[in-house]
This record gives C-alpha cells, sequence and structure tokens, in this order.
C-alpha cells in the first residue's frame, strides 16, 4: 500500500543549514529591510484573498480511492489539472515572482527529492496523466511554469501519452521570450528537497565599474606648495557606501571619495545675503582629532538659497535608461518613483520632456508643462525595461531637445537615469567624455542619477556628470530620491555658480607638510587654476560645499619628510618671506551660471582663524571631520589607523545637532555597521 504524503514528509530529514546559504538569506534580508526608511509592509504582495477552494479541490480529485476507478480517471484527470493549474498560476502567490529572487541569474529546475515508496501501476496512470496535463494547460494558456510539487513523486513507468502530453514540458523549459517580455522566474526548491551540492548564487558576478585612485599623499610645503582642485557637489558615493553597509558588505576603498560622504550633509555655514555674491567661504583651524601633533585647516563655501519668486523657468529632459539591465526592483521601478517625486514639485513655467532608451532612442513625452502632471506621469508610468542600451544616442536626442526648447536666462537641463551600463554605439568613457564636452558649450547642464548594484558603471557616470556641468548622485532608495530630488530640489536643478575651482597656497615658514583629504579625483594641475577654458565643478542653490586639510605646523614631531638641506624655509616675518606670519592663501575662481569669465575670491588663513580646542568648534565642522575620519577609515588610509570607530561615533554623536531628516542618525547607524564588519578594528 502507498504510503501518505505526510508519512513521507514525517519521515525525511531536513537538510543540513547551509553557511552560504545562510549569508545570501542575510543579504537578501538586509537589502529587503530599510529600518529608518521602509518602502513597503512585510507580507507577501498577493491582491486575493487566500482561499481553500483550490487546494480541497484538488485533494479530492487525487484521493486514491476517487481514482480507483479508470474510467473515472480518464474522464476527469485533464479537467481537474487544468482547472488547478489555473488556479495555482492565477491565483497563487506562487505564479507571482518573488522580490527577494535575483532574476538577473538563470535558474534551472527546482531539485528533485529522493523518491518515496513507489505507487502501483493503477495508482501512477491518473498522476502522471494529470502532471503532463497541468503542464500543458500551463502552456497553452502562456504561463511560464505550472506548480512542479508532483515531482516528489515520479511513477516508476508511466504509460505511453499522446505527444501533444509528452512534448508539454519542453515546450515549457525550452520556449523563448519575444523581445521586452516579462519573464516570470523559476519556482524555488521547497523548504523540505535536499539543498543541491553546487547551490545556484543569488546574485551574478559583481560587474560594477569603479575608477581606482590614490589616496591624496603628504606633501612638503616648501617642495609643493600650492594645490589646487576643482570643487565637487556630488553624493553618489555616500549612497553607494550606505547601501553595501546595509547589504553587509564593507565598500571597496575606491566606492569611497571621501568629499562626497563629507558633502552629503547640509550644513549651516554663513552664506551670503544676495545674489549678487554667489557663495561665502570661511577657512577655520583646529586640532587633528587622529593626531594631537597635527591640526586641520577646514574651508567651507556656502552657496546662495534663491527663494521660491527668484527660481527661473525650467527646462527639463528626462533621459531614462529602459534596456534590459534596468528590470530590476531597485532600477526602473524605483527610478519611475523617484522622478513622481520631482513631477510633483514643477509649475506650469516649467517643461518636461522624456526620453527613454534600449536599443535606440525614442521621445516617449514631447515637452510639455509642469502643471500638466498626470500626462508626464502617464508617460513616466508606461516605461518598460527590455532590449540593449544605446545610452549614446540617447544622450544626443536629449541634448538635441533640450536645445531645441532652450530657455534663455533659465535652467536647461539634461537628467539622465541609469545604471550606465552602455553597451551600443559608443560606450568608451573617452568617447562619452568628448561627446559631453561638445555639448556641454550649448549651454545645456547635466544631472546624472546611479541606479542598481552589480553592472553599476560609477566610474562613466562620473566621467559624463564631471565633464557636462553637471552633478552625480545614485539613488538605492526611495527615500535617497526624496531627499536628491524634493528637499534639494533647488541645488540639484538651479545653478549659481559653475567651474568653481579653489588653489591653496602653503607658507613654508609656518607649514611643513599638508594632505588634501579626498579630491583626488578632481585634482587640477596648478595653471588649470587661471585658465578659464578648463572645466570645473558647479555649485547649485544653497549648496555646501566642504574641503579640509591636515597640516603638520613647522617644528611639529609629526613631521614625515625631512627638510631639503640646501632649501630650508625662513621662520616669523624675515627679510624677504612675506605674510610669514599666515598658515596659507586660499584662492577661489568661479563663473557665473551664463558667463564665460571667472572672478576670484581671496582669503588668507592666519591666527584668527585658529581655534584652540576642537571641541570648541562649531557642531557642524566637528561632524562634519567625524564624517571625513570614517571615510578614510573605510579607505584604509594610514592617518586614521590608530582612530577607532567608537571615538567617531563619540565625535558625531555629540555633533549631531538638529537632524530633522534623520540623516545623521542613519550616519552613526552606518558606523556602527562599519565598527562591526572591520576586522582591523
Amino acid at each position: 500500500m502507498a504510503r501518505d504524503e505526510f508519512d513521507i514528509l514525517r519521515d525525511r530529514r531536513p537538510p543540513r543549514p547551509d553557511e552560504a546559504a545562510k549569508q545570501r538569506a542575510l543579504a537578501a534580508a538586509m537589502e529587503a529591510f530599510d529600518e529608518n526608511f521602509p518602502e513597503a509592509t512585510q507580507g507577501t504582495a498577493t491582491t486575493q484573498r487566500p482561499s481553500t477552494r483550490t487546494p480541497s479541490f484538488w485533494s479530492r480529485i487525487m484521493d486514491r480511492r476517487f481514482l480507483s476507478t479508470p474510467a473515472i480517471a480518464g474522464i476527469l484527470a485533464l479537467p481537474a489539472a487544468g482547472y488547478a493549474a489555473y488556479m495555482l498560476v492565477s491565483g497563487s502567490p506562487f505564479g507571482r515572482q518573488s522580490p527577494f529572487v535575483d532574476s538577473r541569474v538563470e535558474q534551472g529546475p527546482a531539485p528533485k527529492a529522493a523518491a518515496p515508496a513507489e505507487p502501483s501501476p493503477a495508482e501512477a496512470t491518473p498522476i502522471a496523466e494529470a502532471e503532463e496535463a497541468a503542464r500543458a494547460f500551463a502552456d497553452d494558456e502562456g504561463a511560464v511554469q505550472a506548480d512542479r510539487s508532483l515531482d516528489a513523486a515520479p511513477p516508476p513507468a508511466a504509460p505511453a501519452i499522446s505527444a501533444p502530453l509528452a512534448e508539454a514540458p519542453a515546450r515549457l523549459m525550452t520556449r523563448e521570450a519575444a523581445p521586452g517580455a516579462r519573464i516570470a522566474s523559476q519556482p524555488q526548491p521547497s523548504a523540505v528537497m535536499p539543498v543541491p551540492a553546487d547551490p545556484i548564487p543569488l546574485a551574478q558576478e559583481n560587474r560594477d565599474r569603479i575608477e581606482a585612485f590614490d589616496t591624496n599623499p603628504v606633501r612638503s610645503a616648501l617642495e609643493h606648495p600650492v594645490s589646487t582642485f576643482s570643487v565637487d557637489v556630488d553624493t553618489a558615493s555616500y549612497a553607494f557606501v550606505r547601501s553595501s553597509l546595509k547589504s553587509g558588505i564593507l565598500p571597496q576603498a575606491d566606492t569611497v571619495r571621501v568629499e562626497e560622504m563629507i558633502n552629503y550633509f547640509p550644513y549651516d555655514w554663513p552664506g551670503p545675503r544676495d545674489a549678487a555674491t554667489p557663495f561665502n567661504a570661511t577657512v577655520s583651524v583646529m586640532p587633528t582629532p587622529w593626531n594631537d601633533q597635527t591640526k586641520l585647516m577646514h574651508v567651507a563655501i556656502k552657496g546662495y538659497d534663491l527663494q521660491p519668486a527668484e527660481k527661473p523657468a525650467s527646462n527639463l529632459v528626462f533621459l531614462i535608461d529602459t534596456s534590459g539591465s534596468m528590470n530590476q526592483p531597485d532600477k526602473l521601478p524605483l527610478l519611475k518613483n523617484a522622478f513622481r517625486l520631482l513631477v510633483d514639485r514643477l509649475t506650469e513655467k516649467d517643461t518636461v520632456s522624456i526620453i527613454a532608451y534600449a536599443g535606440s532612442a525614442g521621445t516617449v513625452l514631447a515637452p510639455t508643462e509642469g502643471s500638466r502632471k498626470e500626462e508626464i506621469l502617464a508617460a513616466l508610468d508606461r516605461l518598460d525595461a527590455g532590449g540593449s542600451t544605446a545610452g549614446e544616442a540617447g544622450l544626443r536626442q536629449a541634448y538635441r531637445l533640450a536645445q531645441e526648447n532652450f530657455i534663455d536666462g533659465g535652467v536647461n537641463r539634461v537628467m539622465l537615469a541609469t545604471d550606465g551600463d552602455f553597451n551600443v554605439g559608443q560606450t568608451s568613457d573617452e568617447d562619452l567624455e568628448r561627446l559631453i564636452e561638445e555639448k556641454r558649450a550649448s549651454g545645456v547642464f547635466l544631472s546624472v542619477f546611479g541606479f542598481g548594484r552589480g553592472n553599476y558603471n560609477d566610474r562613466m557616470m562620473q566621467t559624463i556628470a564631471q565633464n557636462g556641468n553637471g552633478v552625480a548622485a545614485y539613488i538605492d532608495t526611495l527615500a535617497e530620491a526624496e531627499k536628491t530630488l524634493v528637499q534639494e530640489a533647488s541645488s540639484t536643478l538651479f545653478p549659481i555658480a559653475k567651474d568653481v575651482k579653489i588653489q591653496v597656497e602653503f607658507n613654508p615658514a609656518t607649514v611643513t607638510e599638508y594632505r588634501l583629504i579626498g579630491y583626488e579625483t578632481r585634482a587640477l594641475a596648478r595653471e588649470d587654476f587661471n585658465n578659464d577654458r578648463v572645466d570645473a565643478g558647479d555649485i547649485g542653490s544653497g549648496h555646501s560645499v566642504t574641503a579640509i586639510y591636515e597640516i603638520t605646523p613647522k617644528g611639529s614631531p609629526a613631521q614625515l619628510i625631512d627638510d631639503l638641506r640646501y632649501g630650508e624655509a625662513k621662520t616669523g616675518d624675515a627679510p624677504g618671506i612675506a605674510h610669514g606670519g599666515e598658515y596659507a592663501f586660499v584662492k577661489i575662481r568661479y563663473k557665473r551660471p551664463h558667463e564665460d569669465v571667472s572672478t576670484l575670491i581671496e582669503t588668507p588663513v592666519t591666527a584668527e582663524n585658529e581655534i584652540a580646542a576642537f571641541d570648541a568648534a562649531g557642531e557642524d565642522q566637528r561632524f562634519s571631520v567625524a564624517v571625513a575620519a570614517f571615510g578614510q577609515k573605510l579607505r584604509g588610509t594610514d592617518q586614521t589607523s590608530g582612530l577607532g570607530y567608537d571615538r567617531i561615533i563619540d565625535i558625531a554623536t555629540a555633533a549631531r545637532g538638529a537632524d530633522p531628516f534623520g540623516y545623521r542618525a542613519e550616519f552613526l547607524q552606518l558606523v556602527r555597521l562599519a565598527s562591526a564588519l572591520d576586522a582591523r578594528r
């Protein structure tokens, strides 16, 4: 007599816990859960109320006694199997793709369990026919995969069946989808099935493209007294680091650009009183919390914050990547929701166009007044992912559309949203850089918003943002979209200064060595500072930009580089040494958004800028230093090797101050996560 299914399950040993499976489960859980900004409630996404009709009906049909009569079994097997398959595919959550399954991985059929006691031939016949009929029905209805639960007990020798039924499983497994069609994932193994010897990984090989760079070295103020760099208001690195840490992974060192982490946070630096002066610069000198023998020179820039009545009209072109690589929950679906937030902020004086690109580029929405929100949102909702990535064609078409609708005196901006996986047309960073430089002369600015992981091309997006009078942000959650496109909409959209460069000359009479913290990818040649043809970073309305140098005062035992035998600097106000008492001289060049000639701001740094104790510095200054320390710690910078995560937490906690949106509280959480993950601590 055949054993009951419950007897089979009762006697089967549960699979051994697998360490790799635990790690994948932890990673999936951390990716799905955001304790600060949960995006959805937990549980199944099914919209139908669970019903007992299907299992009850199927149980009665498959009852051994009911099927003991061959005539009844033959008549009822096919329609019963079809009805059950239909209910399972359309009404059960098993027919839907789980949000926790990485659909980028090609998944094979579920592993089969060890066969239980063999049923008799009389019992096997209707079971086999029902199984094949269910698969054939699912194929005819266009379902990608019917329920495979019957695989757990295959009959030893099923009788011959008709050709259409025999071919149905093969058609299910080999049928190709039409281009751009959505493909449901294969069903996952049951919890009672044995774990295969070589489990399929949840994510494919990481193909993120990140630019490698060396940390700024310590330099001699006598040999290299001048430091020149472009400002950077991008924030992509911070969001990318956060995404890694919340996935339970320490970020790669090259994904950590310390200046982008510092500048992620809004600071209340003193700003200009009117638009005639685009920004103010505040310089202070304070003790270094990780080295008692050095000091920090803190340069803080605050842009003028435009009032609503002063904001110009906007000509925005949404350039949206709809290629196959965007078919992930954290890519196109998140992208559309993010842009919905921005659309809600538009007014009747704004104009929006939408261009989508996959294998080719096309206009989804012609220029439309910002007040016609329903039309804009409907165009966004129509977007779907599939195909290759013709990014170059999309960029050309977006710039062309922006130029055709150019607003004199207004904001003209292309807003590119992509994972950066360009593979059609010009795809090299050098070719794209030349294209963007060519288009930059048109007066159209560029914003780049990165999405997703696995094939994220951070290197390319940094290249085109830096060369297109643009900014780059990485959006990993809807909360980040709300910060970038709503809370900071003014700084994201409205530039107040472009080609902003900073040059610092250190006085070797008072400073022996210096080290710029961050800005490695923004370094400029000394002669570039006075060359107005050289592109640099831009500052938006209300933007704050911070740069920090670690300096070694003359005579400090922290000096690393030996003095030159024949070039020792004189000290004090000795003859021949002008301004001998200054630490440094800070110069800033900038252009107004619609001008081509730069303006110069100069600030000497003297003892009057010095703060005696670190704790006496302002909250924003101390918090920015804590972020700088954390970024250096993640990069493995030698100077912060002796600084513990607990000290960073102490500094940031004491300087947390007003935190209306919880950004600083989240930073503290990230430091704690890094501390738990970092074996070097």
